[in-house]
């Protein structure tokens, strides 16, 4: 059975709401968020919320401002694995922040793509 569109409401209403608690970068902020949801369990909270929340962070679409830095984190902190992982699962365009703030071109007509300006 497809999901019903007040199923689509609720689950964009909590990728929003889990998307500003991730602004906040507050790990306990993220993780009062997911036990209130029902997302963790008391007793299931991963050991690391931190590095749980610099990984939810750089896999949303939605917070691309916030990846160079979730990256740095990742990386500084042992992980660059998951942050090379997550980084590389992004679709092309969806998030293009790079360290530096600017998108690579990898064209040669002057910074157009398939005809377009960026």
């Amino acid at each position: 059975m497809p999901p019903s569109e007040d199923d689509a409401i609720d689950k964009a209403e909590f990728r929003r709401r889990l998307d500003a608690t991730l602004r906040q970068r507050d790990p306990e902020a993220l993780r009062q968020f997911l036990l209130d949801f029902g997302q963790w369990q008391a007793d299931t909270v991963p050991a690391d919320v931190e590095a749980s929340m610099w990984m939810m962070i750089l896999a949303s679409p939605a917070l691309g401002d916030l990846h160079a830095e979730a990256q740095y984190w990742l990386r500084g902190h042992g992980r660059a694995q998951e942050a090379e992982l997550l980084a590389g699962k992004r679709r092309p365009g969806t998030a293009g922040h790079h360290p530096g703030g600017q998108r690579q071109r990898s064209d040669s007509h002057g910074g157009r793509q398939n005809g377009r300006r960026p």
